[in-house]
């Protein structure tokens, strides 16, 4: 495996957002001047650490993750995260879950492979795919606090742009990604299949889960109205 890693970028202090439920919210320089936010997940079962949608940490970082417990598995939840999936595995060694078409980074290898109702890494928990999408993409329901939905890109939460450069914090602003429970515009030309299902039926499925809060891979936790406001996302996105 090249071990030439993406250095660790600025990044906030773990947060637990719920218990045993934490995130933490790191940066991600998309090219010259454009640098935004993105957040690594982290769910623990005893003393077992899942990672979703990795974010390398700095080594004060790393010393406070091995204080929460012990690295074991890592999720590949979306399409288009994956940069810091090959520190974390040279790292940690833990696990790591994908679903079957997923693209890794040169010398990583799927584990264990994501399916709707299949195992997941912890429990109480449930896998949601979106079917229609061009490339792998899933969500996870955490059965707890009212149920909590863990995403990577395709909802998002940029209601605060605190964190990214005046650059993208403008083009967030301007291209309406700057909304709770947002489904992004740039995501949604990538995963539209051409000719195929339209993406909105799998929002209509997510929509039956039941769910408060959102941990999602950009912006703060979203919690009690997360469920109200993917609905009226999904409204205004693509109308009644």
């Amino acid at each position: 495996m090249n071990t030439n890693f993406p250095r660790a970028l600025p990044h906030d202090p773990i947060e637990e957002v719920f218990p045993d439920l934490f995130r933490v919210q790191g940066r991600f320089d998309m090219q010259p001047g454009v640098r935004i936010t993105r957040n690594m997940i982290i769910v623990r079962e005893g003393r077992e650490l899942t990672l979703l949608n990795s974010v390398r940490l700095s080594p004060e970082g790393e010393e406070a993750l091995a204080t929460l417990g012990e690295v074991k598995h890592l999720v590949k939840l979306g399409a288009f995260h994956g940069m810091d999936d090959p520190y974390y595995v040279h790292r940690y060694r833990p696990t790591l879950w994908a679903f079957p078409r997923a693209r890794h980074p040169e010398g990583l290898i799927t584990d264990a492979t994501l399916e709707e109702g299949g195992a997941l890494p912890f429990g109480g928990a449930s896998l949601f795919v979106f079917r229609n999408a061009r490339f792998p993409e899933g969500a996870i329901l955490l059965e707890r606090q009212g149920g909590v939905l863990l995403t990577c890109d395709a909802v998002q939460n940029l209601v605060d742009l605190r964190g990214s450069s005046l650059l993208a914090r403008v083009v967030a602003t301007l291209g309406g990604f700057k909304r709770a429970a947002g489904i992004g515009p740039p995501w949604r030309r990538a995963m539209q299949q051409p000719g195929g299902p339209p993406l909105v039926a799998d929002f209509q499925r997510l929509l039956t889960l039941p769910f408060r809060h959102a941990l999602t891979g950009h912006g703060p936790p979203l919690k009690d109205t997360a469920h109200r406001d993917l609905a009226a996302t999904v409204e205004k996105v693509w109308g009644r």
